[in-house]
């Protein structure tokens, strides 16, 4: 279990300055803005949205013991206040969701964050705190998304309103559907981001966790999506096997495209994989962890990474703000955060109980022999 624990102590390292600050109201205070903050003032939603995006599985896991069990509490309680602080329009650190593009993003973040712990992030909620969540994401309604990958930030704010019991925008949440299941796959596992096909990792950035959780929710209320979730997670265990070959020997992977400063933010889906049991067949539980261990320990090596208060700084191995677009504030790196998600798996299951075990990487560069690479379609 030694995985775990240092699994779990990383994870509260990375996202406590954003949790700690916006559960008393100093986030906009605190948070610092040493670069870029976009067109509007959307950091602190961007640092809120994109952490509990990916603690929330282990938010909503049940059943756990000890000194993890009371953190988890803390935790729970903690983000409760934090959904309340960033959503009264009387909280010191009440967010952005209508002013300019970005808010639709990070909306849709914590949207996500809600469908993936649907009991902590809302059931618990009190009814003020509801309602008030409930208007910040209707709001986002105003802003229309670009034609890639954004199209699925509404799809995904009007799924969290359908599970809340909200009437929905029914275009706004099947475009992005039809969009991705259509027109925008380009095979073999990997969906184009609109019409053209970037290298990067917006497929486990965005496109494939959000498309699948999407679809997932639909598929519980209407039957006719049942196929298309199918599909979609035939793509992505597929995905998720690539992501798991791109972790080299020593746990670095190739910095192509744009956000690589969302560091291991790119591994979301090889971990969603994990969590929903979609991991490709050759691919063991033991050894999707070990491989995710390596490129956290990697990414994580560098002081550099926080600074002296603890925010993470922008780069991909240390301080390297200049890897940074122009989008691209302190809040924007806590997307990092989505690498956490197999918390919500219990300590018993496969992925925290397998020995450790060398990933495919690890195998072929130390002579070893594994069975070789196959495109699904």
């Amino acid at each position: 279990m030694k995985d775990r624990k240092y699994w779990l102590e990383t994870m509260l390292k990375i996202v406590s300055p954003v949790v700690k600050n916006l559960a008393v109201g100093s986030l906009r205070e605190k948070i610092p803005a040493e670069f870029h903050q976009g067109e509007f003032d959307t950091i602190s939603l961007e640092a809120f949205g994109r952490t509990v995006c990916g603690i929330a599985p282990w938010l909503e896991l049940e059943n756990l013991k000890g000194k993890e069990r009371a953190l988890q509490e803390k935790y729970r309680k903690l983000v409760r206040i934090c959904i309340d602080m960033a959503t009264n329009p009387n909280s010191p650190d009440f967010m952005n969701f209508s002013n300019g593009k970005q808010p639709l993003v990070d909306a849709a973040f914590l949207a996500h964050a809600v469908l993936r712990a649907p009991k902590q992030l809302y059931a618990l909620l009190d009814k003020e705190v509801k309602e008030n969540l409930i208007r910040a994401l209707k709001v986002t309604r105003e802003i229309e998304p670009y034609e890639n990958n954004w199209v699925l930030f509404s799809s995904m704010i009007e799924t969290a309103l359908l599970s809340m019991g909200e009437e929905i925008d029914e275009r706004r949440l099947t475009y992005g559907i039809e969009k991705f299941a259509k027109s925008w796959y380009i095979g073999d596992g990997v969906y184009a981001d609109g019409e053209r096909y970037h290298w990067d990792y917006y497929n486990s950035f965005v496109i494939q966790p959000m498309y699948i959780d999407v679809l997932r929710c639909l598929s519980l209320k209407d039957e006719k999506y049942k196929e298309t979730l199918s599909e979609a997670i035939r793509r992505a265990s597929r995905y998720a096997g690539i992501l798991e070959r791109m972790i080299m020997p020593d746990g670095t992977y190739p910095i192509i495209g744009r956000s690589v400063t969302y560091r291991f933010g790119a591994f979301q889906l090889l971990s969603q994989a994990a969590l929903q049991g979609f991991l490709p067949k050759n691919l063991s539980a033991g050894q999707a962890r070990s491989a995710l261990t390596a490129v956290i320990k990697k990414c994580l090596k560098p002081k550099e990474t926080f600074d002296k208060n603890g925010w993470l700084t922008a780069g991909v191995y240390g301080k390297q703000p200049e890897l940074t677009e122009f989008y691209i504030n302190v809040g924007s790196l806590y997307l990092c955060s989505t690498i956490f998600l197999v918390l919500g798996l219990s300590p018993e299951t496969p992925f925290w109980s397998e020995k450790k075990c060398d990933w495919t990487n690890k195998q072929i560069w130390s002579g070893k022999s594994v069975g070789r690479d196959c495109a699904v379609d």
